[in-house]
């Protein structure tokens, strides 16, 4: 891996890894969602894309402790499958978030972002617990690796390349 891969994260597969269909890479990527993590992967037809992974700050279940952390802003990374490359290329693009009665509505930067871009955030409430004394209410810390490493992974695995870039 090249200093530039690490900026653009990207990830190639391990040397002898056949590349799989285009369906077997999209079908492995789909794959990683499941029901109690903090994102989804979905169609990305109507952003131009194969695919789109995103946080689930419009989710119920979510956006609560999403409000709750302070999200001003977060990431989607879409996703387009070059089967002449074996490649997943990969844009990350961030929105503003702007909480409305406790309700998020997201809406795309006045300056726009595009490229790759990595990011932490965490932190935790307390108050007053159900118990009726003083405690940890919610803790939380959303990393933009916890989103991007098992699609990387999952592209790796079936012989593709994971590669950020600036534009689809």
């Amino acid at each position: 891996m090249g200093f530039l891969d690490f900026l653009t994260s990207t990830k190639k597969p391990a040397a002898g890894v056949a590349p799989a269909s285009p369906e077997k890479v999209k079908q492995a990527l789909l794959a990683v969602n499941r029901p109690t993590a903090p994102f989804r992967i979905v169609d990305g037809k109507a952003d131009g894309a194969d695919l789109v992974a995103e946080w689930k700050v419009v989710d119920a279940q979510w956006y609560g402790i999403f409000e709750k952390s302070g999200f001003k802003k977060t990431f989607r990374i879409l996703m387009k499958l070059d089967p002449a490359k074996h490649e997943v290329r990969a844009l990350d693009k961030e929105l503003e978030v702007e909480w409305t009665a406790g309700v998020p509505k997201l809406s795309m930067k006045a300056s726009g972002f595009r490229g790759q871009k990595q990011e932490i955030s965490f932190g935790a409430g307390y108050g007053f617990t159900e118990e009726a004394g003083p405690g940890q209410v919610y803790k939380y810390r959303f990393n933009t690796n916890e989103l991007k490493k098992p699609l990387q992974d999952a592209a790796t695995s079936n012989g593709w390349s994971y590669k950020g870039v600036q534009s689809l």
